[in-house]
């Protein structure tokens, strides 16, 4: 069996899962540069395995996750992380205001509640997967989750819009509009 053929696995959970690590990175306070660096060392660490996993998918996130981590723990960079935290999301030319505004809700949230809404929106895991994840109760990524994005609709309340949608998000926050007074 050759390289190629061995990590067939290791291909596809790059090509499926790195742009989702890279915005997860960012969601817990790296830079750019840096959750990059973190997901190269996480698929260096791949290909030194002998077999995959039982759950590669949650054996990378998880990977992923205690190297962001230990990442973050220096004191220098997070000084530099703090000033380029305003620009976590790259920029796109078709990007409205209201887009701007929830990227900029998003990025002020504490690192928890940015964690539990980007895994669980982008992701796309559940309660409970988030919970074995992240080494807490279902509940409590729940309750990060909710809290989050009650901070973000608070922050939007007064954006003129009726429904925010985020990617992978089917059911949306919808927002109801003043009631009409007629004359």
């Amino acid at each position: 069996m050759n390289l190629g053929q061995a990590s067939d696995w290791r291909v596809r959970l790059y090509e499926n899962k790195a742009s989702e690590l890279l915005l997860y990175g960012r969601a817990l306070g790296l830079s750019h540069c840096e959750a990059e660096d973190v997901l190269h060392e996480v698929f260096v660490s791949l290909l030194k395995l002998d077999a995959q996993p039982a759950l590669p998918e949650h054996y990378l996130v998880r990977s992923y996750r205690f190297r962001a981590l230990n990442c973050r723990r220096g004191f220098w960079r997070r000084l530099a992380r703090e000033f380029e935290s305003i620009r976590w999301f790259e920029r796109s030319e078709g990007e409205t205001d209201r887009e701007r505004a929830a990227m900029r809700c998003l990025s002020l949230l504490p690192v928890k509640q940015r964690e539990a809404i980007v895994l669980k929106i982008w992701h796309g895991y559940t309660f409970e997967a988030l919970g074995a994840l992240l080494e807490c109760s279902p509940n409590t990524v729940a309750a990060r989750y909710r809290a989050g994005i009650e901070k973000i609709r608070s922050a939007l309340k007064g954006e003129d819009y009726e429904r925010i949608e985020f990617p992978g998000d089917a059911d949306g926050f919808v927002e109801t509009t003043a009631p009409v007074r007629s004359a």
